[in-house]
């Protein structure tokens, strides 16, 4: 059996560059009413490049709403209709330089699906040719390499704390030894 809540009407309370917030009712299936917060985002892509010796090649950036540099796997964020493999190779080339022969799709996850309705996509590229990178104007990064099996020891010591990063890690560690 599953549930089902039906959106009744809503307001848009915040109209952003990267999200809109509305306050929506929707009606739950006992009848009752209810107030819903969501977060309308595009969605995005997260890219797990691994080359031949199983090495990583991962982003260090400063995340503002964290407060801090943060290790992750290169990602970006979907333009509305935009096809997730033309920005996962996108997002690869800007970030890291990489092409890569080879796009896994690892599939897909939901962020934080009790307020938002943004998923990204999860690919895992293999097959790596270097190249030079070229992120955007205001976008400051490091590229740094690390093996996949340092990066799944820095993911269970709870040294890696982007969730995305995580389930890249987890999931192509998973695919690889299949």
């Amino acid at each position: 059996m599953g549930y089902f809540e039906k959106r009744l009407d809503g307001e848009e309370k915040y109209k952003g560059v990267i999200v809109n917030v509305r306050l929506d009712r929707a009606q739950l299936d006992n009848g009752s009413v209810v107030r819903r917060e969501v977060v309308e985002h595009p969605g995005g892509v997260t890219i797990l490049p691994v080359d031949e010796d199983g090495n990583c090649y991962m982003v260090r950036q400063f995340r503002y709403p964290a407060g801090r540099m943060m290790l992750e796997a290169p990602a970006g964020k979907l333009e509305y209709g935009e096809d997730p493999m033309e920005c996962a190779v996108r997002e690869l080339s800007e970030e890291t330089g990489f092409t890569a022969r080879k796009l896994v799709d690892l599939g897909g996850c939901y962020t934080s699906p009790g307020f938002s309705t943004e998923k990204l996509y999860i690919y895992l590229a293999l097959g790596l040719e270097a190249g030079e990178s070229h992120p955007e104007e205001n976008e400051l990064l490091d590229v740094e390499k690390i093996s996949l099996q340092e990066l799944s020891r820095m993911v269970m010591a709870n040294e890696i704390e982007d969730g995305k990063t995580i389930v890249a890690v987890l999931k192509a560690e998973q695919y690889l030894k299949e």
